[in-house]
């Protein structure tokens, strides 16, 4: 084997020898190895093992809610816990759990897949996660701090998207509001950044014969959500300083009596809030359009289309978000148009899903553990896309907006559709990182308790909205009819949680003792299977190069020219 020594030299760069106290391998020594290190892997790590950490946090949160609405008149939390409890559940969740997510899959993935040796900019990929790390750690010093000089509260408290003019210092006297304010903006600068180095590394990193139209899916999906987040952080950014200078300064931006607006702070949220559901989801459809044709033994069905297809929702991401503000009293052409655009975002979705069955349709299917989840993905994926598409219609959501309703197309979106995604991806690539396979009983377990949880929890919360249940309530009288129903979405939780844990045992038992995996375990076609498992430092010993959109296939069946795709 050649010296890696010598490549590296080529583009200017050779190994150096560990610094002292590292060679023995010590605690020590490996944490400050993950605090000061600027490798994308280890920085993937990092976003990973953050985002599992919050997922935990957020989970114990959800469990406590589903429990004290289990039953009517439950006393096991307050009004004041409860709402803080759903504030930082869904906080944590969106931007700490599902955002820090995306990350780590695109940070250790990406430039694997487009033969890079690291990102665009190194030292600004370790700012990215730093940020946004310690965005999450400040929100959540908020129960040590929140109280304040004023005595009142703990955790923010005026739900995950802080409406107006609950944000106030009338509503919320204490400091809670402001350790959510500024932990987002801290984060968001974070993600930003990061946003900025993903673009940079695709458009300019590429190796050799890696066009624009041989990519990868999962890295074209990855390119799309960076331009989401740079188009549609800023403006929540700015939301946050608007409301800092209203909390600390006496601005009055969004107070209606002083002549602000609550509505203003709604459509700068959620000019963000819902491009946000296609940051987190386009990550999502690039895991499924890798793991689908490995495990289905053909190509993705209709790869231009699936392009254009992410392009399009792309740009009509930005014209849909006031569908979540049919109920203000906009009028009849901007409710038409909101309406309209939510209903045209669905083809292109659509057009996905297609897709994925038409590449599924005549393969030769292993039902390994990663396609069972995109299976299931498939599926709960489709439900929430028609329950959308059913608030989309404004009559329809004027009935129901504000109901369990909402709680369960939401959650099927980000549960059923995301956190899906996210396991077929853990499957998919845990032998990449590690050099050992997840273990398949454990993960058939997960799938299984997991799955069935999802549907016990979610699907009876589409008819507590039809019977009338509003959402963020933190107890209920007897005799509505909803008693029977939220018991069962609590066992249902209660099973995720099992599940997760399932999970967690899988990957801290198969990191140890799990079968060797060896570079290519799922006999994949993509250049992150193409280096070893797991990768150097430096990724590749000789930069690959690309003739098709199947490069390590090229190299394993030259003899095969049914599958070279230009």
């Amino acid at each position: 084997m050649a010296d890696p020594n010598s490549t590296l030299k080529e583009i200017g760069t050779e190994l150096r020898p560990a610094p002292p106290g590292h060679e023995h391998g010590s605690l020590t020594a490996w944490i400050q190895d993950l605090v000061f290190t600027v490798d994308h892997k280890k920085l993937g790590f990092l976003y990973i093992g953050a985002a599992w950490t919050f997922f935990v946090a957020g989970g114990i949160m959800a469990s406590l809610i589903r429990t004290q609405i289990a039953v009517p008149n439950n006393h096991l939390l307050d009004g004041e816990t409860f709402n803080q409890m759903i504030t930082m559940h869904g906080t944590t969740m969106i931007f700490f759990f599902a955002m820090m997510m995306v990350f780590g899959l695109i940070n250790y993935i990406v430039p694997l897949q487009i033969g890079a040796r690291d990102m665009a900019f190194p030292r600004l990929n370790a700012f990215s996660f730093w940020a946004t790390f310690f965005g999450g750690v400040f929100l959540f010093l908020s129960y040590i701090f929140g109280p304040g000089l004023y005595g009142m509260g703990a955790a923010p408290d005026a739900s995950w998207f802080a409406i107006a003019p609950l944000t106030s210092r009338a509503f919320s006297p204490g400091n809670n509001i402001d350790f959510w304010s500024l932990g987002l903006l801290v984060s968001g600068v974070g993600s930003i950044t990061g946003g900025v180095n993903v673009m940079v590394t695709i458009f300019c990193y590429r190796t050799k014969g890696m066009t624009l139209y041989r990519m990868p899916l999962f890295t074209w999906l990855s390119l799309v959500t960076m331009f989401l987040i740079i188009m549609f952080m800023p403006p929540l950014s700015a939301a946050q300083i608007m409301l800092v200078l209203e909390r600390f300064f006496g601005a009055k931006f969004f107070e209606a009596q002083a002549g602000g607006s609550p509505v203003l702070w709604q459509h700068f949220f959620w000019i963000f809030g819902h491009p946000e559901v296609y940051i987190l989801v386009l990550p999502a459809f690039g895991v499924i359009s890798e793991v689908v044709p490995v495990f289905s033994r053909k190509p993705i069905f209709g790869y231009p289309m699936m392009v254009a297809a992410t392009v399009m929702i792309g740009f009509i991401s930005a014209g849909v978000w006031a569908h979540h503000m049919f109920t203000i009293g906009m009028d009849s052409f901007s409710v038409t148009f909101f309406a309209f655009a939510t209903f045209v975002i669905a083809i292109p979705t659509g057009i996905k899903i297609f897709n994925w069955l038409g590449t599924m349709y005549g393969g030769k299917i292993r039902l390994e553990v990663p396609m069972l989840f995109c299976i299931a993905f498939l599926f709960q994926f489709l439900i929430a896309g028609l329950t959308g598409i059913m608030l989309g219609c404004a009559p329809f959501d004027w009935q129901l907006n504000d109901s369990y309703f909402v709680i369960a197309h939401f959650h099927y979106v980000i549960v059923g559709g995301i956190v899906f995604a996210v396991f077929a991806g853990f499957y998919y690539w845990f032998p990449k990182p590690t050099g050992r396979m997840l273990d398949k009983r454990l993960g058939l377990w997960h799938f299984w308790i997991f799955t069935i949880g999802f549907h016990l929890t979610f699907d009876p919360q589409h008819f507590l909205g039809f019977l009338g249940m509003p959402r963020r309530i933190y107890t209920y009288q007897e005799g509505r009819g909803w008693e029977f129903l939220n018991m069962i979405s609590t066992i249902g939780a209660f099973l995720q949680g099992i599940g997760a844990i399932i999970f967690i045992v899988n990957m801290i038992y198969s990191a140890r003792k799990g079968k060797i995996a060896g570079d290519d375990p799922w006999d994949a076609w993509t250049l992150e299977w193409m280096t070893s498992s797991p990768p150097p430092e430096y990724n590749f010993e000789h930069l690959p190069e690309v003739r098709s959109r199947r490069p390590l296939w090229d190299l394993k069946h030259p003899e095969d020219p049914d599958w070279k795709f230009e």
